[in-house]
């Protein structure tokens, strides 16, 4: 989370979230007045074979890649701010980027119709274009246009559109104007009848009477004061490069440098002669800038000489100066421009001319053109100015002859100085590496103060670009010490030094006591504490203090009629909000201003009359108490409906008796009562954005508060969750967007502004915030359908001072264990349904912890269960298996089981759900940590890689045997040394080791090869083509015999390289990504759709590669898909502490990756023997339907038929008729009936 330096904060009307405006541009394709985003191909992976799928890994927020410009770019630790809008999946996605803070925008129509958005800020540049404070941005034609005239910060923006005006306040000076002007479409900058004010605008908002209020922490109208003493501070001639024309060649008299610090006395050594009877010309350079008020002349009289007339040019411009002074003879008051007169009086000691116009310079030049005598010549010099200012060059700043208390810096560490490129002046540069702390460098400011008063002080910071410092540029921390006295008028603030361009910045506003003898004011810059960077470019220039009047008749308001051009000074009182202002207290200040209907609300660090603190309104001419206001400082408002949402460092009403009004909380403007969010926040709310939100497929509108604070704090039935400087507030479901079930997307960083709801349905904001489709710690689900919950909410492990997590958080830290999920798996045997967690994080369970590895049982309606006691809160688990029902966990772990230690790997039973009986002995040596776990198929042999030296008593490094029968360790061969970090079968007798081995007891490895059956280890063919250490290691076939491996060099470089061995040789990936990349890990995926084929995959596989990986364009991304030629971003996840989140793993169900591998044969073959198979099972059944007909026929003694006259005439024999008809007669029945037959 990063903070803004100064204690002002952007205030500007509240927009509501109905609000339609106009359309804002995103960097991806875009149409007029709308924005057009584009989907990504889909990357057609085919989960049909793998069951259930889950992502592990150290993130709070993941999103798959679905558009192009999706993209994760961590919350910006160097102050910079973007534009960003959201994708039609809720992800934000950067329009553009700034080198500083953006605090403040508003829709304005241009003149030509086109709709665009006015950005203003503290930025140099914006889009890579330079622009100071304030851009236009064109959304139909998406480019941004600088609005050049406007040195200084902005705070505050109005967008009239009716007028087409922009009124702008903050820290600055423009078109004559200090801290408030206007800009107009048609005309640009415009000065405001009052000119401004004598100190910073922070808030402008429209009554209802159509003026224009302005609130801050300014007493008067008009520019900053003139000093009591002007011309005061005097510029150091000294150190400048003095050369001279036409000088005398006199001894004494020769050089031109001897004038400054000169007493006048015209004697050798103090006086500048030029040759006798000629023109002369005195010039002097400079390293820095300067704008001068006052030039001090001391005339020769050496022998009658003098200089009688001469001009002064400022150079690098050219210009020659127009002066007035007071001519000596007359009196009167004269003007002079090339022929200017000095006095040769000898009665005047010295005569003083004054610039009329204030021009920066840094060189210049004295023309001499006319003399008195035999010649002119000077006998002293002196430039002075009104500027106040402290260089962190010595040489810069007042020179010490004839000062008291001359302005200087004083430094420690290792500073040098910087010429200028672009600058106005050289600076100073600490070049530190890590550790860098506050005393690792410091410089401290002296000024000459010599009149007490109000003061602004201006720190100014040279740009990054001029030296090529921008990567390393920090942040830097500021105190002042302003007073002794009885005004309280120390400070401390903080401030990023990553502006491009030269820029400054208001780092105090308040009182500053004289410099005297016994007190000194000054300034001490110093690195602050506490960065994650291994070097910094530390820069100092100079530091500016300007006097406020403090007798300008105002308090931090101002009542501006825009219809009323004159300015009536003497009735400024007469405007409500004017006299309410006058009513407030010393020191007061405004810091946000909101407008509803006829009342305006007024918050800041105020005490008013009738006891109302910090927070008041004002309708027409009469003051609303709101109960009292609040306690504390309020530094931020926005108003949604009647509902009023305040943010600061309170902790309740001024008179109390609200709870839960913790930094945060909603006055309701129509019951006039106060209400809790939740119970508030554990620390100050800085700013107040109007936001929504993704909720399970449905826009819900918002309220996203940014500031210092880690947690929302728990009320009712909700515990405390952690916000890490950055929640939101869902309008709908009055909640923390934390305690929200369903799916919820995440967020990490903060925001400053927003405009809702334009043209197309996007919305624009600005700041420095990620986020993710699916808000999620360490783990997900996936399906064809996208990214899910599982049901558990594990817990961020974020640092926070003093508790428990930030002790876990160190510990870990030391063992290198990253907090999160590493892997996971699914026990399905018996009919169980069982997902395993495994990682190093906590998650809550029925009031209780669960700790690094957790169970899911979902036969048993998603109960959730842990080991139990006996593991060390500190133990990560890194890898998983099964045998059986016996769950083997590895990692950097330790504990006590049944009072017997156990370190690097555990049992556990999960048809018992305890641990086992028998825990593997203790391994021991190197790290003591197990990265890999391999099943011998078709045995109870568990293998163990990690870097250890023993298990048990038995010498077994790098690679280990436990014996699941016998419940005890072997060393698998003698030969192997070293640390592995993965293993692989390569067959059901081979195991592949990748790490740093030494096989045959000596020879160097970065892959071995075990035999089981011979019991050896051997380095494996060809591996001394591998580059590095081996990482990670995954099947390329389904039957091991190809594989993928993963590691970095062990090259100073440390690349990293990824390799296929295709069973024969060894094939690299040429296009790696880019330097900084991390992989976790590497899978293979077939796909439902084929991309073209390569050497290393078929079309129809791809693979995945997981970790943090480095894409250009892209940037960070948590899950690639690599098809043999082209890396393809899958999914990005978002981490806490300001940076990207990583995926360690994707477990699944089955491991049917390469179920898909056997070829197909096309449709039309297929059909075709199909026709085939169909004609002989036809054919088949016609022979066997003949072939069975014919057996029943001769079991039922049929005979075959004659088919020959032969046979036909062989079996006739001729029967006499007589016995034919004896027979005939035989057969009549004796009772006369009819025959049968």
């Amino acid at each position: 989370m990063r903070f803004l330096p100064q204690r002002r904060r952007t205030a500007q009307k509240p927009h509501p979230l109905t609000s339609t405006l106009a359309t804002i541009a995103v960097a991806t394709p875009i149409l007029a007045q709308a924005f057009t985003f584009n989907h990504v191909p889909s990357p057609n992976l085919d989960f049909s074979n793998l069951g259930r799928i889950g992502i592990a890994g150290q993130f709070n927020g993941i999103s798959l890649y679905e558009y192009e410009g999706q993209t994760v770019r961590p919350p910006t630790t160097n102050g910079s701010l973007s534009l960003l809008t959201e994708l039609p999946n809720g992800v934000l996605s950067r329009v553009a980027g700034s080198d500083a803070t953006i605090r403040t925008m508003c829709p304005m129509k241009l003149s030509n119709g086109d709709q665009a958005v006015v950005v203003a800020g503290n930025f140099t540049t914006i889009a890579g274009i330079k622009s100071t404070a304030i851009a236009l941005f064109n959304t139909v034609t998406n480019k941004f246009t600088p609005l050049e005239g406007l040195q200084g910060e902005v705070n505050a923006i109005l967008c009239d559109q009716a007028n087409s005006t922009v009124y702008v306040g903050g820290n600055f000076k423009a078109s004559n104007s200090t801290n408030a002007v206007a800009w107009n479409v048609e005309r640009g900058w415009v000065t405001l009848p009052f000119a401004g004010f004598n100190g910073p605008v922070n808030a402008i908002t429209r009554s209802a009477d159509d003026h224009v209020i302005f609130g801050g922490g300014f007493t008067g109208l008009g520019n900053v004061s003139a000093p009591n003493e002007p011309d005061s501070q005097v510029i150091n001639l000294s150190t400048a490069r003095i050369t001279s024309s036409n000088g005398a060649t006199t001894p004494g008299f020769d050089d031109p440098s001897s004038i400054i610090c000169s007493d006048g006395s015209d004697s050798p050594g103090q006086t500048w002669l030029v040759r006798d009877g000629s023109p002369g010309l005195w010039e002097a350079k400079f390293n820095f800038a300067f704008e001068p008020t006052k030039l001090r002349l001391w005339n020769t009289r050496k022998d009658g000489r003098g200089t009688k007339t001469w001009r002064f040019v400022a150079l690098p411009m050219d210009g020659i100066m127009n002066f007035t002074y007071v001519d000596p003879a007359t009196g009167k008051n004269e003007s002079c421009t090339n022929l200017c007169p000095l006095s040769n009086d000898p009665d005047l000691e010295f005569q003083d001319f004054h610039f009329v116009n204030v021009i920066g310079m840094n060189q210049f030049q004295i023309a001499i053109s006319d003399w008195y005598g035999a010649g002119a010549g000077f006998a002293a010099i002196q430039l002075l100015e009104d500027n106040i200012f402290s260089y962190a060059v010595q040489e810069f700043n007042e020179p010490k002859c004839g000062i008291s208390f001359p302005s200087s810096a004083n430094a420690t560490g290792p500073w040098k100085l910087t010429p200028a490129v672009v600058s106005d002046s050289s600076y100073m540069t600490a070049d530190l590496q890590a550790p860098i702390s506050s005393s690792s460098a410091s410089i401290t400011f002296t000024p000459n103060i010599r009149q007490p008063g109000n003061y602004s002080i201006n720190m100014y910071t040279p740009g990054c670009v001029q030296d090529n410092s921008c990567q390393t540029r920090g942040q830097v921390k500021i105190t002042g010490l302003m007073s002794n006295g009885t005004v309280k008028a120390n400070f401390s603030t903080s401030l990023h030094q990553t502006n491009y361009f030269d820029k400054y910045d208001q780092i105090y506003f308040g009182y500053i006591d004289a410099t005297t003898e016994n007190f000194k004011p000054s300034v001490t810059m110093t690195p602050l504490d506490g960065q994650d960077i291994s070097q910094m470019t530390f820069v100092a220039q100079r530091i500016g203090f300007t006097l406020i009047n403090a007798t300008g008749g105002l308090n931090g308001l101002y009542d501006f009629d825009p219809s009323n051009p004159v300015i009536n000074f003497a009735s400024l009182d007469d405007s409500p909000v004017n006299k309410l202002g006058a009513s407030f207290d010393h020191a007061s200040e405004v810091t946000t201003l909101a407008t509803d209907g006829d009342v305006t609300y007024i918050g800041g660090h105020f005490a008013a009359a009738g006891n109302n603190s910090n927070l008041i309104a004002i309708k027409q001419n009469e003051t609303l108490a709101l109960n009292g206001g609040l306690n504390g400082q309020v530094l931020s408002m926005q108003l949604q409906d009647n509902q009023l949402f305040v943010g600061g460092d309170f902790t309740n009403q001024h008179s109390g008796g609200q709870d839960g009004l913790q930094h945060v909380a909603v006055y309701d403007t129509k019951a006039s009562r106060w209400s809790a969010l939740g119970a508030g926040l554990n620390g100050k709310v800085e700013f107040i954005t109007p936001f929504q939100v993704n909720i399970s497929n449905k826009v819900e509108p918002a309220m996203a508060f940014s500031g210092s604070f880690s947690k929302c704090n728990a009320f009712g039935d909700f515990s405390a969750v952690t916000a890490n400087g950055f929640a939101v507030w869902v309008l709908s479901k009055q909640n923390w967007l934390g305690n929200i079930e369903g799916s919820v997307p995440g967020y990490t960083g903060s925001l400053t502004s927003s405009l809702l709801d334009v043209l197309g349905g996007s919305s624009l904001y600005a700041g420095s915030l990620s986020s993710a489709e699916l808000g999620a710690n360490g783990a997900v689900t996936l399906t064809n359908k996208g990214l899910g919950h599982f049901p558990v909410k594990i817990e961020r492990l974020v640092p926070k001072s003093g508790s428990t997590a930030q002790r876990r958080a160190v510990a870990a830290s030391a063992q290198g264990v990253m907090p999160g999920v590493a892997t996971g798996a699914f026990y399905t045997e018996n009919g169980n349904n069982v997902t395993i967690l495994a990682g190093h994080f906590s998650a809550q369970a029925d009031g209780s912890g669960i700790d690094n590895l957790l169970f899911i049982d979902g036969k048993n309606n998603n109960a959730l269960s842990g080991l139990g006691e006996g593991m060390s809160l500190e133990s990560s688990f890194t890898t998983l298996a099964f045998h059986g029902s016996v769950l083997y966990a590895g990692g950097s772990i330790s504990g006590t089981i049944d009072g017997a230690d156990v370190s690097g790997i555990i049992a556990f039973d999960l048809a018992s759900k305890k641990f086992s009986a028998h825990q593997p002995a203790p391994l021991s040596g190197g790290n003591g940590t197990v990265s890999a776990i391999a099943l011998r198929p078709g045995t109870a042999e568990v293998y163990i890689g990690g870097s250890f030296a023993q298990a048990g008593a038995l010498d077994c490094p790098a690679v280990c045997l436990y014996d699941d029968g016998s419940m005890q360790w072997t060393r698998p061969g003698n030969s192997l040394g070293g640390s592995a970090k993965t293993l692989m079968w390569y067959s059901k007798t081979e195991l592949l080791a990748g790490g740093d081995l030494q096989a045959n007891g000596s020879d160097s490895t970065y892959l071995a090869i075990y035999d089981a059956k011979t019991q050896t280890w051997q380095s494996f063919p060809g591996a001394d083509k591998l580059p590095g250490p081996i990482d990670v290691l995954t099947p390329a076939s389904s039957d091991n015999s190809k594989f993928w491996v993963s590691g970095r060099a062990s090259s100073a470089a440390r690349s990293i390289f990824i390799m296929q061995y295709d069973g024969k040789q060894w094939q690299s990936v040429d296009q790696l990504p880019s330097a900084g990349s991390v992989i976790e890990s590497l899978q293979v995926f077939t796909v439902t759709k084929a991309h073209e084929k390569s050497d290393l995959l078929a079309d129809n596989q791809v693979l995945m590669l997981t970790g943090s990986i480095s894409l250009p364009e892209v940037g960070q991304v948590s899950a690639v898909l690599y098809n043999g030629t082209d890396y393809q971003p899958y999914a990005l996840a978002t981490g806490d502490n300001n940076g990207a989140g990583s995926i360690a793993k994707i477990f699944t169900q089955k491991d049917n990756f390469f179920a898909s591998e056997v070829k197909h044969l096309p449709l039309v073959f297929v059909v075709l023997i199909g026709l085939a198979i169909s004609l002989g099972l036809v054919v088949l059944l016609v022979v066997a339907g003949i072939a069975l007909d014919r057996i029943r026929k001769r079991r039922e003694g049929y005979l075959p038929a004659p088919t020959s006259i032969y046979d036909r005439g062989s079996g006739i024999q001729k029967v006499p008729p007589r016995e034919l008809l004896e027979e005939l007669g035989k057969s009549r029945p004796s009772d006369g009936s009819a025959p049968q037959i």
